[in-house]
């Protein structure tokens, strides 16, 4: 009779009971080496595929599914540790760190850095400012350059055009030019030494004024034993940097000539010497003098000051009446950058006989 016990058929046959079971036919089983030992692994029927019969003890390489929401995997990847606000106002994830101090010194860094970027506007401002200052001053003096003939003989007198010159300013009284550099200007005198500092002969503000006579000098010029006419050197090279530059031997001896210019007279000049003022010396401006004698002495004594000059100038001041002085500012180191460098100039007419 056949009986199933658990859907498994087996027939009984014989007198001890069960003599045969039928059990599905399964292939034989490979051990591994490593299973021999002990250690859990899957079993791989000998000619069939890959089984997970026994999985006790089972460690699968790849996790679990995390059931966590991705909002709650970001929290943990960005998750600072305390440390972070101690050492740090940043983390790795770019988050502030927090704390009143923290605060503060990202307060005082953002003030400072908009007031640095106000500083950097303000100076480029300014040096846009002085530059356009400096192209109104070139405009200004080319228009009057204009009213000028400069020859190609140095020992030539310069031309100008009076008229033109008093209907734009009656306060001209000479012209001054040295051949062979870019000093060829008016010169103006007002009621006192501060009118043409920094204002135009049109009355308007202009970086670099005019070139003045001296207002305590008799106009126009050369009337008295000293006549002294000032000139800006301004920062770009222009106006009386070429007087500046006289402080320096081989360029002093490379002027041979320098025109002072009126309507009534010309007067060609040389360079006697060069040295250097304060702006509170009050032995550059002295006009006249009690006697010749005190006037040679006064220029002898500018003479030891001298940081250039003529080989022959001792010579020459012992025999000149007149001398026209050119002041303009220096910005040497010895002088505080807020020195004079003054050249004397002697008429040619009154050089030794030789000359």
């Amino acid at each position: 009779m056949t009986r199933h016990f658990n859907d498994v058929p087996f027939v009984e046959d014989g007198d001890d009971g069960i003599d045969a079971v039928d059990v599905p036919s399964t292939p034989p089983v490979r051990t591994s080496a490593a299973d021999e030992h002990g250690s859990p692994r899957a079993t791989r029927p000998v000619g069939g595929s890959f089984s997970h019969q026994d999985t006790t003890g089972f460690v699968p390489v790849v996790g679990e599914p995390d059931a966590r929401s991705s909002k709650e995997k970001y929290q943990r990847r960005t998750r600072r540790g305390a440390h972070f606000s101690e050492t740090d106002p940043y983390d790795i994830h770019g988050f502030r760190s927090k704390g009143k101090g923290r605060r503060a010194v990202r307060t005082v860094s953002t003030v400072l850095f908009v007031v640095g970027i106000i500083l950097l506007l303000a100076a480029g401002g300014l040096w846009l400012k002085a530059q356009w200052a400096y192209h109104q001053q070139d405009v200004e003096v080319q228009r009057k350059q204009s009213f000028v003939t400069v020859s190609d003989d140095p020992h030539t007198a310069p031309r100008v055009n009076w008229g033109k010159l008093r209907a734009d300013n009656s306060d001209i009284v000479g012209w001054i030019q040295i051949p062979g550099t870019p000093v060829n200007f008016p010169v103006y005198q007002g009621e006192d030494n501060d009118t043409y500092l920094h204002t135009s002969s049109e009355g308007e503000y202009a970086l670099g004024g005019e070139v003045f006579l001296d207002f305590e000098n008799t106009a126009p010029g050369m009337a008295d034993s000293q006549s002294i006419i000032y000139g800006h050197h301004l920062r770009n090279g222009a106006m009386f940097k070429a007087v500046a530059d006289m402080d320096n031997q081989a360029f002093f001896n490379s002027i041979e000539t320098v025109w002072y210019v009126t309507e009534g007279a010309d007067y060609e000049l040389v360079p006697l010497m060069c040295y250097y003022a304060d702006p509170y010396d009050t032995e550059v401006r002295r006009f006249n003098f009690e006697s010749d004698d005190e006037f040679r002495a006064y220029l002898g004594a500018l003479l030891d000051r001298a940081v250039t000059s003529r080989e022959d100038a001792e010579q020459i001041i012992g025999g000149c009446d007149h001398v026209f002085t050119l002041v303009t500012c220096n910005y040497l180191d010895e002088m505080d950058g807020d020195g004079r460098t003054v050249v004397i100039c002697v008429p040619r007419s009154e050089l030794p006989a030789s000359e």
